[in-house]
């Protein structure tokens, strides 16, 4: 690949960076886990760069393969015996947010850590406004699919959420 197209890549990578943090914050429940899918999320972006031919959007090809590459990392990432201790979990060092919504934000990617690799892409997909037809072209299911399984996934996510013991 030539300089002009790494350049390319790297600016069109740096624009839609947003993608791979919250991605990888869907998916992993721990900074050093986060940071390791980050990285693999950019290889296969990389690696599949020259696939790439602008049929759609570049950020609907890098969800694409974002949410691709983090359901296989997942896979491979329960296989793992460390896995991460909620009871440690420490506030964000860098959030602008006040405490109590910093306390909701660690409550509510706690609970998503509890949803399936599906569920998370649905999630995912609708925080980032994302049509249900557009959703379903990138996990493949029917428009109407995306409908049930998102208000399933709201009220998994929901009834996970009051399980939590917090003052809102």
């Amino acid at each position: 690949m030539n300089q002009l197209n790494e350049k390319l890549f790297l600016n069109r990578l740096e624009e839609h960076k947003g993608i791979l943090h919250k991605v990888a914050r869907m998916y992993m429940d721990n900074k050093e886990d986060r940071e390791d899918l980050h990285q693999e999320i950019i290889a296969q972006l990389w690696k599949s760069y020259s696939n790439f031919k602008g049929d759609a959007a570049f950020s609907t090809w890098m969800y694409r393969v974002a949410i691709n590459t983090a359901i296989t990392y997942f896979k491979k990432d329960k296989r793992r015996s460390d896995r991460y201790d909620y009871s440690q979990a420490k506030e964000p060092e860098t959030e602008s947010y006040d405490n109590k919504k910093d306390k909701q934000l660690e409550i509510f990617y706690t609970a998503v850590q509890q949803l399936n690799p599906v569920e998370k892409a649905l999630i995912f997909y609708f925080m980032e406004g994302l049509s249900h037809r557009d959703t379903g072209a990138q996990l493949g299911i029917s428009e109407g699919n995306v409908r049930v399984k998102l208000n399933r996934t709201k009220d998994k996510l929901q009834h996970i959420i009051k399980t939590f013991d917090y003052e809102s």
